[in-house]
């Protein structure tokens, strides 16, 4: 195959082989810094958030009862089987990028651009979203502590969020002065909270009532309210005629597809393959260990969360409060729980974060590599980092966090990443039979069957997801098709060397 790859219009492919070559370019290489370890560390930084303090809780006492549990298993499965297809893909095109990356070898120019928009979907709304959560949890620390200090101010009639608008510029000087620095800040503050989580899942043990996981599937709701009705209900709900997704079976598929939330982020590991010492090696392990590590921390902890109390005491209160880990217990009497929970949130916020940022950084530098965005956006600096991308991307994030209201488009996190596991699943296939002479330090197993095992578990958790999600997801995707028309195509370095 020629190093280019395949020209032919918007289906154009991008060989293997070039893409590799591109990350020799002076004025836009990554630095090499990144270790079995950091890649590790990140996983576990950008999975463990306020959700385990926070999601777990509300999910139980709303969708699944008892049976969250169970919900984190199958999400992590479906998790798992993506991470194997990661993982071969990542071994054999270390490139920056991803879905993004691996799109264009496989699939063509504009599939890519449909992955690599879509990615900016993802990352840039966890981050905003993950960023307004860190600054809730930021006045509950300072509460906590005997100061009433807001972190949302009004200013000339709009609420501005100086609490998020802060963390993302500190988290986004932290990225242009190295992605090595960075990953030393990250092991120091995932240490913390992934310590606060094993204590809090070691004393919440004493308080075990077995009887509490009784029903662990609860029947299915009856009725149900606005909620659980019309745009709000899953559309799997609505094509098998459910009533709602609240408990029973639809419940527990439901909450699959929402406690999905917790395990977005994986798949940054892959975006920092052009920064890794020995990608082939490191980034499968990185990838899959870090996955095993937060699925056993997050089941430890709804197993313990719903023996403590009965799932019921978990629903959402009439004026809208959500329960949390710390409601569990200081329903125990364990107040001073609450403080130790919180600091460990504000913690794991910290990292993940920061780790989506990184992400996004990467997935529009690669972009920007190819002339589908900006090509002088992929500059690299004196650190090894692209700075401009970096600094614009944080600033973007900033402003949105700070300023608007976005806690509506969680969701559009879910389906945004689940879109880009099954190109991803599909790929490793389809450049396992065009491409049989690539070196691949790892394979996945049972091939086919495992890559076709995961894009049904994708779609499957997709069609958990609302109609209102689905709608939203339709219209930014014909967004993106427009801008590639519009920009993309015309100013593509492959198209152009042609």
């Amino acid at each position: 195959m020629a190093l280019g790859g395949t020209r032919n219009g918007i289906m154009r492919t991008k060989s293997v082989e070039r893409s590799i070559a591109d990350t020799d370019e002076p004025d836009s290489r990554l630095r090499k810094d990144l270790t079995t370890w950091d890649l590790i560390v990140f996983g576990v930084a950008v999975v463990v958030g306020a959700g385990i303090f926070t999601l777990t809780a509300s999910t139980a006492g709303d969708v699944a009862g008892p049976s969250v549990s169970l919900a984190f298993v199958l999400a992590a499965i479906a998790c798992a089987l993506a991470a194997l297809c990661y993982a071969e893909f990542a071994s054999t095109v270390p490139v920056a990028g991803s879905a993004y990356t691996y799109s264009y070898a496989v699939f063509g120019e504009f599939i890519a651009w449909i992955i690599g928009w879509d990615l900016v979907l993802e990352f840039a709304v966890a981050a905003a979203v993950v960023g307004k959560g860190w600054s809730e949890y930021l006045q509950t620390v300072f509460t906590q502590f005997g100061a009433d200090v807001p972190t949302t101010v009004p200013i000339g009639g709009i609420d501005v969020d100086w609490g998020v608008l802060l963390l993302i510029a500190v988290l986004t000087t932290l990225l242009v002065l190295g992605t090595k620095l960075s990953s030393r800040v990250s092991l120091v503050i995932t240490s913390i909270k992934v310590g606060i989580v094993v204590f809090v899942v070691l004393l919440g043990a004493f308080y075990i009532d077995v009887a509490n996981y009784s029903p662990f599937i609860p029947p299915a709701a009856s009725g149900g309210d606005e909620a659980d009705t019309g745009l709000q209900q899953s559309l799997l709900s609505v094509l098998g005629g459910g009533a709602n997704s609240t408990y029973g079976v639809y419940g527990l598929l439901a909450a699959a597809s929402l406690v999905f939330f917790a395990f977005i982020g994986f798949d940054i590991v892959a975006t920092t393959a052009e920064e890794t010492k020995d990608p082939q090696r490191s980034l499968p392990r990185g990838i899959l260990g870090s996955l095993a590590i937060v699925t056993v921390l997050y089941v430890a902890v709804t197993l313990v969360l719903t023996g403590m109390v009965p799932y019921t005491d978990l629903q959402t209160s009439p004026d809208g409060d959500r329960a949390t880990l710390a409601t569990a217990f200081a329903l125990n009497g364990v107040d001073w729980a609450a403080t130790i929970i919180a600091v460990g949130a504000l913690a794991g916020l910290t990292t993940v974060v920061m780790v989506l940022l990184l992400g996004q950084v990467r997935v529009a530098f690669a972009m920007s590599r190819d002339g589908l965005l900006p090509h002088g956006l992929s500059r690299t600096g004196t650190h090894g980092t692209p700075y401009r991308i970096t600094v614009i991307v944080g600033a973007i994030v900033a402003v949105v966090a700070t300023l608007f209201p976005i806690g509506a488009l969680e969701e559009m996190v879910n389906i945004g990443t689940l879109f880009a596991f099954v190109l991803v699943s599909i790929g490793v296939v389809v450049l396992r039979r065009t491409r049989p002479d690539l070196p691949r330090s790892f394979r996945v197993p049972l091939m086919p069957l495992v890559p076709i095992l995961a894009v049904l578990a994708c779609l499957w958790l997709m069609v958990n997801l609302s109609v209102e999600t689905w709608l939203r997801f339709v219209i930014w995707m014909a967004i993106g098709i427009a801008v590639y028309f519009a920009y993309g195509r015309s100013h593509a370095r492959l198209g152009r060397s042609d």
